[in-house]
């Protein structure tokens, strides 16, 4: 059904009591006129027992009630049940046929073991069969078991047999969509874990960069308040303002540190890698069994520290997921500046498949406050964390398998160098 036809359906679907209230009543037509040719045989085979007569007509009512109740079938079973079982023994009691009016506590039967456990079953059908029999039997208008009363098992037990599929394939579908939903809620819980343990490594290393510049700043500043001799008043209290903000700033980026390498102590003391260490993390790759080759399109102007962060994890990133998921393969890193931005190629010649994962950043704000624009969808954690390196210097990255014969997984990413400032301020 296409999802223009499952809003139709929901819009004029009527409410569950409301198809209650039909099936009810038809049920309750079909056992009124069924025990009216009960009791007015056209057919000799079909005569009325030795000594029985139609019945009046508010003996009817009894047969009706019995059909009326079934609407409430779903919310009170047992109640239903037992009402059912009692209307129509009473009236075969009085001397009437009863055999439509049986569909009543069938259909009753059906639906109260549809919603319970085998044990309840067997108990309650068992209990239904003996008080029908004996009530359309010797208490009947046969006195003995015979007419209608000998259906009385073969119907029941059929009511049961159905009830206990409905009952098996719904804890069935139950199971299913548990199952499913625990599964859901885990790569969910998983996958914001991931991303927030790659937001605080990044947030981390970006506040590692910024301490390193204000730390510069703060020396310079000091260097020229001693070298300056007898600098102008208005000079003087610059360079004083410079030095108290920015040691007063990185005081406060060292206590942000600080509680951020809490996290991970062993990697927040590391010096802060770049494409400097491009050739050890290439050397890495092919000691772990993936050939590797870098390709670099002319000198690669000097970055900033965040855009040089960035790359190399990007490339890291991208030569780890290789690893694990291409089988064998060979890897290629190409890098190139072109207008203002890192261009950033990772491919391989494996036979691992991904989904393509496209991220823009154009806002400003904050490494993580960065507005992302996506495309298409990636459920790998490595995605995730390459698009928040992107979008953290406001740029572009587009992951996901070769259209061409070749085949493969590529990652490319352009990073701007020139307005990555933009980013912070």
């Amino acid at each position: 059904m296409s999802v223009d036809g499952v809003r139709v359906w929901r819009w004029w679907r009527p409410p569950q009591l409301v198809v209650h209230v039909l099936y009810g009543s038809a049920v309750t037509a079909l056992i009124l006129l069924g025990s009216l040719g009960e009791s007015y045989p056209t057919s000799p085979d079909h005569a009325l027992p030795p000594g029985a007569h139609p019945p009046p007509w508010p003996a009817y009512l009894l047969v009706v009630a019995a059909g009326v109740v079934l609407v409430w079938r779903h919310r009170w079973q047992v109640e239903v049940l037992a009402a059912t079982v009692v209307l129509v023994s009473a009236y075969s009691m009085l001397g009437y046929v009863y055999g439509a009016a049986l569909i009543a506590p069938a259909i009753a039967l059906y639906t109260t073991v549809s919603y319970g456990g085998v044990r309840r079953a067997l108990l309650l059908g068992a209990v239904s069969i003996v008080l029908l029999m004996v009530a359309g039997g010797p208490l009947g208008p046969w006195h003995t078991i015979g007419g209608p009363a000998t259906v009385v098992p073969f119907e029941m037990a059929a009511a049961v047999c159905l009830g206990l599929a409905v009952s098996s394939r719904r804890a069935y579908i139950a199971a299913i969509q548990d199952r499913a939903e625990r599964a859901e809620r885990t790569r969910e819980e998983e996958a914001r874990r991931r991303v927030d343990v790659e937001r605080l490594r990044i947030a981390r290393e970006l506040h590692d960069v910024v301490a390193h510049t204000m730390a510069t700043i703060n020396v310079q500043a000091a260097a020229a308040a001693h070298l300056l001799v007898d600098p102008p008043p208005q000079a003087a209290e610059a360079i004083a303002a410079i030095r108290s903000a920015s040691k007063e700033g990185l005081r406060e980026l060292r206590t942000i540190l600080n509680v951020l390498r809490q996290a991970d102590e062993v990697t927040g003391t590391q010096p802060t890698p770049g494409l400097t260490h491009l050739d050890a993390l290439i050397a890495s790759s092919r000691r772990a069994g993936l050939p590797t080759t870098v390709h670099t399109a002319g000198t690669l102007p000097a970055l900033p520290a965040a855009v040089d962060l960035a790359a190399y994890r990007i490339i890291q990133e991208s030569l780890t997921n290789t690893l694990r998921h291409a089988g064998p393969a060979t890897a290629t890193v190409e890098l190139a500046a072109r207008d203002g931005r890192l261009c950033i190629h990772v491919g391989d010649t494996g036979a691992g498949t991904g989904a393509t994962v496209a991220v823009a950043s154009t806002g400003t704000g904050t490494g993580t406050g960065a507005t992302p624009a996506v495309a298409g969808t990636g459920d790998g954690h490595g995605l995730i964390g390459m698009r928040e390196r992107a979008a953290s210097v406001g740029g572009v990255l587009v992951a996901g398998p070769a259209p061409e014969p070749g085949g493969g997984f590529h990652v490319r990413a352009e990073l701007p160098f020139d307005t990555v400032s933009a980013v912070y301020d």
